[in-house]
């Protein structure tokens, strides 16, 4: 029998494994938990983890991944008006920087080589799961997007008149649907695209739902008064909201008891809620007063909608965020930011634009009038918010926000 003192403790060294030991199914179902960003870095260590991307198995075993911390995707409004010159950034909350994304250059040179298309107009509208929806007004075109593998998909071309006046996007596993809404309260229509069949469905009117706390005679005689609001472009205007063009046709879209429900700001400055379901339609009541300047835009975080809004009163400047009750219908405050901070915004007449997911949600305030603009990402949970830094990469400002999940295996 050997003698104690003849046994030898191992050292932790003595325990280190080897990824390269473990067979390629295993080893792509192990490098599926990293960060996309971790991945996409360690991809050059060897061909045997840069084949792994393209691998079925490990498709298959990032999709199992519940959730990825997501990127806000930004566009640089000081850049030329010509997207193929604009500047694109995310930032990573995973590694909390920035990074820059190139356009995919198949689809460029594709759109390139068609006179007929106008690359100027052609702007970023939506996001959901892993995707982008891209949007060329003039031409009526979308296309859809993974900004981490540059895959891209043209959806069909259809013509229309009617006034286009939100747009949405839902994933659902491996699938995923674009919402378009269209005309002017109260006769709105939507138009669905599934890709399942990649083809749009027929144009649905979409009825206004009578529920009695909908609306009251107060409101009913708002509607005729002048409004107020801060424009997307720094200035007092009346009437309606002015939205630059990212956001022109920005929506929130939402799972609800099985239905697809889709939410945005008409003109006037209420919420429009979309059963596209049921195919009807209803408002929520107005949060603010009249004649309040501010400005705002909405949100969706954990399945949640939720309203932002920047205002000024009595020489001081607050942002809050605010969650509509159903069941009391009704706006309640969940979130401020500190005083010390927002009210740095007294005065400048600035511009919001959010982005959410999950308990995170972005928030860009951008100053038109000296092109300067700063971050701030606000952890729900504990109302804890964050400055972020400068991306050193942009001269300017950014225009607009979308948040995706970073997923390699997200199809176009």
């Amino acid at each position: 029998m050997a003698s104690r003192k003849n046994l030898k403790r191992k050292s932790p060294e003595d325990f280190v494994f080897q990824l390269d030991e473990l067979n390629q199914d295993l080893l792509e179902r192990v490098l599926s938990w990293l960060p996309t960003s971790t991945f996409l870095r360690l991809s050059s260590v060897s061909k045997r983890w840069k084949s792994a991307a393209t691998s079925p198995v490990f498709h298959s075993a990032c999709s199992q991944i519940p959730s990825r911390d997501p990127w806000f995707y930004m566009v640089d409004s000081s850049q030329s008006s010509e997207f193929k010159n604009q500047q694109h950034f995310v930032y990573d909350s995973s590694e909390m920087n920035w990074k820059f994304l190139n356009y995919p250059s198949n689809f460029l040179e594709e759109k390139q080589q068609n006179d007929s298309l106008n690359l100027s107009n052609f702007l970023p509208v939506a996001a959901s799961g892993g995707l982008l929806c891209f949007h060329d007004s003039e031409n009526a075109e979308f296309v859809i997007c993974n900004p981490v593998t540059s895959s891209f998909r043209k959806l069909p071309s259809f013509d229309y008149s009617d006034t286009l006046c939100a747009i949405g996007m839902i994933s659902i596993q491996e699938a995923y649907k674009v919402f378009l809404i269209f005309g002017e309260t109260p006769n709105l229509s939507c138009r669905i695209y599934n890709s399942v069949t990649n083809s749009w469905e027929e144009s649905a009117f979409l009825s206004r739902k009578s529920l009695q706390s909908c609306s009251t005679d107060d409101d009913e005689e708002d509607d005729d008064r002048v409004l107020y609001f801060l424009s997307k472009c720094g200035n007092v205007v009346a009437t309606e909201i002015q939205k630059n063009p990212c956001k022109q046709y920005s929506s929130i879209t939402t799972t609800k008891d099985g239905q697809e429900i889709l939410c945005f700001l008409n003109s006037s400055g209420k919420v429009m809620v979309c059963n596209l379901a049921e195919k009807h339609f209803f408002e929520y009541p107005r949060l603010l007063p009249l004649h309040h300047e501010y400005s705002i835009d909405l949100v969706e975080c954990g399945g949640e909608l939720f309203m932002v809004v920047l205002s000024e009163l009595l020489e001081t400047a607050s942002l809050r965020v605010w969650r509509f009750d159903e069941k009391e219908w009704t706006w309640n405050q969940v979130l401020a930011m500190p005083a010390a901070i927002s009210h740095e915004f007294y005065g400048k007449k600035v511009d919001i634009n959010c982005s959410g997911t999950g308990e995170q949600m972005f928030v860009c305030i951008s100053n038109s009038a000296d092109e300067s603009c700063r971050y701030f990402l606000c952890n729900l949970i504990g109302n804890e918010w964050t400055e972020l830094p400068a991306c050193s990469g942009v001269d300017g400002y950014f225009s607009c926000a979308f948040s995706f999940q970073p997923r390699i295996e997200a199809s176009v």
